[in-house]
């Protein structure tokens, strides 16, 4: 079945590293900030990615790993709660870390940067990584697509709670287009007609779905070792077109890294969703 949905159909899957995710993330509140106060644009060349792979990479073994994983837990604490308590001990969970070693990435957090704490106690500021997830596959879906179509997706209590942002999305009239790497970019007006939100058990597209991610992050977990796979990992890989399959994971080619990113204009993307949907 994956060989002919691949073969016959216009698909993509998209597999991502949650705790890469949370570091860019990391990045996006307790770090950036502090930068953008300074008139520096922590997003130039997607230096931020380079960053968030450094950290997720020799974090665990440059800084310690419990002590990392703490200031992990830490953050997704602060986020959530925005309390005072909840953003002190973020703080000092920062100072128990050899911070000085890599001073970019931790020393807002460590000198308690204001500019950071507050971002990070901004009411709707959350680590939920759906909405960042759907933004990467609209937008490859809008290359893929000839015209106007419309999404489909499973009874998920994350992407309901995006759905009016979506539908935003969607009413957006004005023309405008930014790069994001190389090979992608954002442009409204959406191509993108109506998102819905169905029974699973109501709709084939969405249960073949659920059967082409299961073999994509089974031969992904094969491939990494994580576990033993039940289907040969390089044979389903080799299913994939190139344009058919994307990923958020972390990479140590930084030149590599600089030369896919170059040019982005990641902080001029987050400027506009912020001022033209969130509200």
């Amino acid at each position: 079945m994956q060989r002919v949905v691949l073969a016959q159909h216009k698909c993509v899957t998209y597999v991502c590293d949650k705790r890469y995710l949370l570091l860019l993330m990391f990045l996006d509140y307790a770090v950036e900030p502090f930068y953008y106060e300074r008139g520096l644009d922590f997003y130039d060349d997607g230096q931020n990615y380079s960053l968030a792979s450094l950290l997720y990479t020799v974090g665990p073994t440059l800084l310690g790993k419990q002590a990392f994983d703490a200031l992990l837990a830490a953050f997704q604490r602060a986020v959530k709660e925005k309390s005072q308590d909840a953003l002190h001990e973020l703080v000092l969970a920062a100072r128990r870390l050899k911070w000085r070693e890599l001073p970019e990435a931790l020393g807002p957090l460590a000198q308690a940067s204001p500019e950071c704490l507050s971002a990070i106690a901004t009411p709707g500021v959350t680590t939920d990584v759906a909405l960042v997830v759907l933004q990467s596959l609209i937008s490859r879906m809008e290359v893929m697509a000839d015209g106007a179509y419309r999404v489909e997706h499973d009874q998920s209590k994350n992407l309901l709670t995006y759905h009016a942002l979506l539908q935003r999305y969607i009413d957006h009239e004005q023309e405008v287009e930014f790069k994001q790497t190389q090979i992608a970019s954002i442009k409204f007006p959406l191509k993108l007609s109506s998102v819905t939100q169905v029974d699973s058990k109501a709709s084939p597209a969405v249960q073949v779905a659920d059967v082409m991610i299961g073999a994509a992050i089974e031969a992904a977990n094969g491939l990494t070792s994580l576990r033993t796979p039940l289907l040969d990992p390089k044979a389903v890989m080799s299913l994939y077109a190139e344009d058919q399959f994307i990923h958020m994971v972390p990479s140590i080619d930084f030149a590599e890294q600089k030369r896919f990113r170059q040019g982005t204009q990641a902080g001029q993307v987050i400027d506009y969703i912020a001022s033209n949907f969130h509200r």
